[in-house]
């Protein structure tokens, strides 16, 4: 299977070779190392990144032995999991042989050979169509994006292949066995074609399911749970989050389960509710609000945009009676959009103040006015603040 695999791909570089050259300034040597700033060695403590203070989970000691990882060192042992444990297992992608621009695939073509982990060319249609085809014969298709922000020529393949295949055939055939990875996310310095969120594009499309993690012992666990779902997954990483998040995490494999949200702080005021980065931002919000309010916050990682779990934000909302949720993508149109339209509905009376959104702008994620742009913990904070005073 992964030799078919393997001229499929040549196959599909043949095809694409005349594609546009596009983006090559932009991925250069300079701006991916500008992207992975290594951090310092004392990885047991909190990590102060930009805008947010990374806050590593305690130790699991659930699933074995562990070993210090960040991000991108998390996505590697998943990927070098999956290859031993499932020979039809393959891994394509624009430079994923040399080990990505994030180094996330780093050894393992010298580990499992050219014919299972293989570059493609620069045509993000292309792979994700390959991907489609490769699981539809049953093996398992791991496809990398470069960035999010280069997800778009792959839409049409996404929404109207992958996530129909299985409907459109009445089951008789399906890519569930399709996941799609890409770093997403603002970075810092990454402007318009290397920090936005698209997650709430699929969140429309029925079909497939979309998984966001916070931190490198997350990003394991819900990883080799996409690869093994029978559904096609799009798996954001947060970018930011590559060198800056480091944890103890089990070398051997282990599964979170997809579609369960995380109550990681327990409170009685107010439910904050982010995915990514960004829940790093909002337990800064809960500390301030502790330390100068008195307030006491309810923190939940959605982790799954879809399909998300409604349950346990209502049952956290019906019990703090006020709602706040924040994502680094435009406000209109965002998940917290569709987020807040349901708890409206599903508790509407138990609401002590409108539901606050806490939201990138509507216009072009900017280049030396992020910090302007990003939901950062002030802006959340004020709105939490009002909340209260409503």
């Amino acid at each position: 299977m992964a030799a078919v695999a393997a001229r499929a791909g040549g196959l599909l570089w043949l095809r694409a070779a005349g594609a546009e050259r596009r983006r090559c300034g932009l991925r250069c040597a300079a701006l991916v190392q500008g992207f992975l700033q290594p951090g310092g060695e004392d990885t047991a403590q909190k990590r102060r990144v930009a805008h947010f203070t990374f806050h590593p989970d305690p130790e699991s000691l659930q699933y074995g032995q562990t070993q210090k990882m960040n991000l991108f060192q998390s996505i590697t042992s998943a990927l070098d999991n999956s290859l031993a444990k499932d020979p039809t297992a393959v891994i394509f992608g624009e430079d994923v042989a040399f080990g990505g621009v994030f180094r996330c695939t780093v050894g393992l073509r010298d580990k499992y050979g050219k014919d299972r982990v293989f570059n493609t060319p620069l045509c993000e249609q292309g792979i994700v169509g390959f991907g489609i085809g490769i699981a539809v014969t049953g093996a398992t298709a791991i496809a990398e994006i470069q960035f999010a922000d280069y997800i778009f020529p792959a839409f049409d393949q996404i929404v109207n292949e992958a996530a129909k295949y299985r409907y459109r055939s009445g089951d008789l055939f399906n890519c569930g066995s399709l996941t799609i990875r890409a770093p997403w996310g603002c970075v810092g310095h990454g402007a318009l074609y290397h920090s936005q969120s698209p997650e709430a594009f699929f969140a429309h499309c029925p079909g497939i399911k979309v998984v966001i993690p916070r931190s490198p012992f997350q990003a394991k666990g819900l990883l080799l749970s996409c690869i093994e779902d029978k559904n096609p997954c799009i798996f954001f990483e947060p970018k930011i989050l590559y060198r800056a998040a480091v944890e103890q995490v089990p070398v051997e494999p282990y599964k979170i389960p997809l579609s369960q949200a995380e109550v990681i702080q327990e409170g009685s005021d107010v439910t904050l509710v982010a995915w990514g980065t960004q829940v790093h931002v909002i337990r800064e919000v809960a500390s301030m609000a502790q330390e100068k309010l008195g307030v006491s916050c309810e923190v939940i990682d959605l982790r799954t945009i879809v399909p998300w779990d409604v349950d346990t934000v209502c049952k956290s909302v019906i019990k703090t009676g006020r709602l706040l949720i924040s994502h680094e993508a435009p406000l209109t149109g965002g998940f917290a959009s569709e987020i807040s339209s349901t708890v409206q509905e599903e508790c509407f009376l138990n609401l002590e103040a409108p539901i606050s959104r806490v939201c990138g702008y509507d216009t072009p994620f900017p280049h030396i006015f992020e910090p302007f742009y990003i939901p950062d913990k002030w802006k959340c904070y004020d709105a939490l603040r009002k909340m209260i005073n409503y």
